[in-house]
């Protein structure tokens, strides 16, 4: 069993209402959930946070903190490049 963090989704190709599943399942036990993704996955972390607090409105669920960053990775090709990232609080009301 994996000691990581049950309060993170990390969003990656899956469809979008996997993510939407995941987050709402670790909303019913958590008080807050973080979700966190970088690169081209970010329009779908978004996404994500957006069904939830819109469609869910009257379960009581809101975004909380969202906070941007980058990081350095280094390519197949050996070169540093810097890749932006999300990490995007949704919280019970």
């Amino acid at each position: 069993m994996s000691t990581e963090n049950r309060d993170t989704i990390y969003i990656g190709k899956k469809p979008l209402m996997a993510y939407v599943t995941s987050t709402l399942i670790q909303l019913a036990n958590l008080p807050q959930v973080t979700i966190k993704a970088r690169g081209l996955s970010i329009g779908r972390a978004v996404d994500v946070a957006q069904i939830i607090a819109r469609k869910t409105e009257n379960a009581g669920y809101s975004i909380g903190d969202i906070k941007i960053g980058s990081e350095s990775l280094e390519s197949q090709d050996g070169k540093t490049r810097n890749v932006s990232t999300i990490e995007i609080a949704v919280k019970r009301n």
